[in-house]
């Protein structure tokens, strides 16, 4: 039907990328409708500021008595990155490890295009159907901050939106070039989970501890996170997950040719 790998990954991809979309649009909306009730809440100043000082750090409690301080303690600042990570990582491990274990990468090889074009346009597909959850993140947020006051902008929007792509992009990357080198989709996500963990932990351990402090910056999550992510702009921050995800990318490219390629069925 395809002849494209690029668009038969993202015809095969439709039914979960839907239903992907639907839950977070449902997930933000859920969210956006509490605030109403948040807002009018009396002395809540008073209630954050009784929280511990690291949970205060950790998610920025003193801004959430705004609207955009909310949603980012609620859901841009874990939750979402969480899910962004689950299905960029399992997207990026399916993408050429499963196929090889599931006996179809051979049937791609064989096509009239080189293995380093086919890992280019898995991970094309990769980028794409993250930027569409982020697009539909975006109109999510919007939409529900209009219906519910929450008072996001469009570009606070926008930002808190493009962390999450980015955040996904590097990881889900990560994922595809562990596949592509090592042919296996459950080891793939292993690595690209346990390296998101370990980011993770830099980056809130660097929020509590004065020592980890200085190391902070070289996490993904302080990359994508600091500042918002909603209503972060565009921080220079950004380009070292696109670099990470560009970088990954290449060194998947040259991981097909010349490998043999073992059906595991």
């Amino acid at each position: 039907m395809f002849r494209n790998v690029y668009w038969k990954t993202l015809y095969d991809q439709r039914r979960g990328l839907g239903a992907w979309s639907i839950a977070i649009f449902v997930l933000v909306s859920l969210e956006s409708a509490l605030w109403p009730s948040i807002r009018d809440m009396p002395n809540l100043k008073d209630i954050y500021a009784r929280m511990p000082e690291e949970l205060g750090k950790l998610f920025d409690l003193n801004a959430m008595s705004t609207g955009p301080g909310f949603l980012n303690a609620e859901l841009f600042t874990l939750l979402l990155p969480a899910l962004f990570l689950v299905y960029g990582i399992g997207h990026g491990a399916r993408s050429l490890a499963g196929e090889e274990e599931d006996g179809t990468l051979d049937l791609l090889l064989v096509m009239p295009i080189t293995g380093a074009r086919i890992v280019l346009q898995k991970a094309l597909a990769l980028f794409t159907c993250l930027f569409t959850l982020g697009l539909v993140l975006f109109v999510a947020t919007t939409t529900m901050s209009l219906v519910f006051d929450v008072g996001i902008s469009a570009g606070q929007a926008a930002s808190g939106s493009l962390a999450m792509v980015l955040l996904g992009s590097e990881y889900g990357a990560l994922a595809l070039a562990a596949g592509a080198i090592l042919g296996r989709r459950s080891l793939a996500a292993g690595i690209a989970s346990a390296a998101a963990t370990g980011a993770y932990v830099l980056y809130a351990a660097g929020l509590m501890i004065e020592s980890v402090e200085p190391w902070r910056p070289l996490s993904p999550f302080d990359q994508a996170l600091t500042g918002g992510p909603l209503g972060a702009g565009l921080p220079a921050a950004y380009l070292w997950l696109v670099g990470g995800a560009v970088a990954l990318t290449l060194i998947a490219m040259p991981a097909l040719d010349g490998r043999d390629i073992a059906a595991h069925n």
